[in-house]
């Protein structure tokens, strides 16, 4: 039970102080001052979407990791339709030819990215809150296929770090209205140690303006 509340606590970010919080992000914080972080319950589950989702639509990105749970996850006894697989651990995944994910629609280089991800994981890498940062972190960048997008998006959401912060991504430039990722970079120095918080608030006034 302990290590089911510290999931649960993690995955809707429970421990955020949103005064806090707020007092630092300022302005940009205004509109939804309690946002948190929505956290993982599985790391490796979180770094494949992550990886997966790149450079393609939230639809279709949808689509192939239902069909990754579909084809590769464990059946489940008895459960509701919709919820009857579990995503494939990092253990199976690792053993697949990247001919088998190719089949249901990764392209050549992802498919070799997600198969060696699972190596590293079944190997012992740690993608969970209690982790060594660090460490953790420089072991995915070494990652073939992982950028510094992907290594941001993990630390916040899977690590849980407050402070990591996706300055390359494009909706956050966008947000901004800034194009150079140094720039973003920049900025977002005022808002540390929450910079992950700041980029939750700028995709949301993505969303808001977008909408």
């Amino acid at each position: 039970m302990p290590q089911v509340l510290a999931r649960v606590r993690h995955a809707f970010d429970l421990g955020a102080d949103p005064a806090a919080i707020a007092g630092v992000l300022g302005p940009l914080a205004e509109a939804e001052p309690g946002l948190r972080i929505p956290g993982a319950f599985d790391g490796f589950e979180l770094a494949v979407r992550a990886v997966v989702g790149q450079q393609v639509s939230v639809a279709a990105a949808t689509t192939l990791l239902g069909r990754l749970v579909e084809r590769f996850g464990t059946p489940l006894v008895d459960a509701p339709a919709g919820l009857d697989r579990t995503f494939p651990l990092a253990a199976a995944v690792a053993e697949l030819p990247p001919a088998e994910l190719c089949a249901i629609g990764l392209t050549r280089a992802r498919a070799r990215t997600v198969v060696a991800l699972a190596k590293e994981v079944a190997g012992g890498l740690d993608l969970s809150p209690s982790a060594p940062p660090h460490a953790s972190l420089a072991r995915l960048a070494a990652v073939p296929g992982v950028g510094p997008w992907t290594v941001q998006y993990v630390a916040l959401r899977a690590l849980g770090m407050p402070d990591a912060f996706p300055h390359t991504d494009l909706g956050v430039m966008k947000a901004l209205s800034e194009t150079q990722p140094a720039r973003v970079l920049a900025r977002a120095e005022a808002w540390r140690p929450w910079r992950g918080y700041a980029a939750l608030h700028l995709w949301r006034r993505l969303a808001r303006t977008s909408s």
